[in-house]
């Protein structure tokens, strides 16, 4: 670890109160919407465009979630109209209320593997797991009684906790400017997490809108899913936060889609590359015994998975797992009930 760099901090104590704002840079506000998760809240951000707003991701569909809209609408927005959408990616608690802002007439800016990703997911016509999911599941080696309890769920919280999203958006890719809150924004894609999504780094100030790209004391989930069975959003990961790593500055304040805002992101940023450098090489011992990515949770995690974080924790082992199959650090064999068991190589 680089000692030189500057410690992570926070210039604030306590994040807004619900319906309330606090303002981080002049004409940026900071606001909360929460969720019905065990990660509980979701950052969203106002930038003053004088006759109306920028926001930054919108929490999720739900009746609580509007009528708390409406409260910040009524009082730190001041009654000004939400005219733009930028959304950092197409998680639902980032995603899930474009198309309500869009419906009010707002315009959606986000990469455009958000919005066709957003819009495939909304538009999943499964009612229940379909036979290619289920697969998957058993490829990482998911408990039958697992298996059995998601039968009569459907396979996605899209429809759920999405509204609606018209047609249409403005895309926004790596290289790109930004103009809102009336200042420049350079654009930069991170992956892993999500796939293209969108981080901006202010040219007139320390500002940073991260996303769940960089986060203070928690990393992001990095999952791999049926519908891409062997990506390797692990590379992307690392890729990402090395490429940002060098624009990154001490000074930058970071505002991340969850916990507090902080500064110091080169070290927070190295912090996460070296946490997942040092997951992969206990996972690689660990492969010395072949096993699926269900028996992988101890070497990664360091603690019990209860059933509450089954389902992320095991795509998440599946994701390095194939990291190292990727790279040649692992075998990978089918077995005859399409379990994908890992095993270290040789020497």
């Amino acid at each position: 670890m680089d000692g030189t760099r500057a410690p992570i901090r926070t210039p604030f104590d306590t994040p807004p109160d619900t319906g309330a704002a606090v303002e981080v840079a002049e004409g940026v506000l900071w606001m909360r919407l929460p969720l019905p998760l065990k990660l509980d809240h979701v950052n969203v951000y106002a930038l003053d465009d004088g006759d109306g707003w920028t926001i930054v991701d919108t929490g999720m569909a739900s009746t609580k979630a509007r009528a708390v809209w409406q409260a910040l609408l009524d009082g730190p927005l001041a009654g000004k109209p939400v005219t733009r959408v930028f959304v950092t990616h197409h998680h639902p608690d980032h995603v899930g209320l474009a198309g309500w802002f869009q419906e009010n007439g707002a315009e959606l800016v986000c990469s455009r593997t958000a919005w066709l990703l957003a819009r495939m997911l909304q538009q999943d016509p499964h009612d229940t797991p379909p036979p290619e999911v289920v697969a998957y599941w058993r490829a990482a080696g998911m408990e039958q009684r697992l298996i059995d309890a998601r039968m009569s769920e459907p396979p996605y919280m899209f429809r759920a906790t999405v509204a609606p999203m018209p047609y249409g958006h403005k895309r926004l890719k790596q290289g790109d400017c930004f103009v809102a809150g009336g200042r420049t924004w350079d654009v930069h894609e991170g992956g892993g997490h999500a796939p293209e999504q969108l981080t901006l780094w202010s040219r007139d100030c320390n500002l940073v809108i991260a996303g769940d790209q960089i986060l203070p004391s928690i990393s992001p989930n990095l999952g791999a899913y049926a519908t891409e069975p062997e990506a390797d959003p692990v590379a992307d990961w690392i890729e990402s936060c090395t490429r940002l790593a060098q624009i990154a500055r001490d000074d930058h304040l970071a505002l991340g889609g969850h916990k507090l805002p902080f500064t110091g992101v080169p070290l927070r940023l190295q912090q996460m590359i070296s946490n997942h450098h040092h997951a992969l090489d206990r996972l690689e011992a660990h492969l010395a015994t072949p096993s699926v990515a269900t028996e992988c949770f101890t070497p990664l995690f360091k603690r019990r998975i209860g059933d509450a974080e089954y389902g992320l924790a095991m795509v998440e082992a599946m994701a390095h797992c194939l990291h190292l199959w990727h790279a040649g650090r692992v075998t990978r064999e089918i077995t005859t009930d399409g379990r994908w068991r890992f095993a270290a190589c040789a020497g």
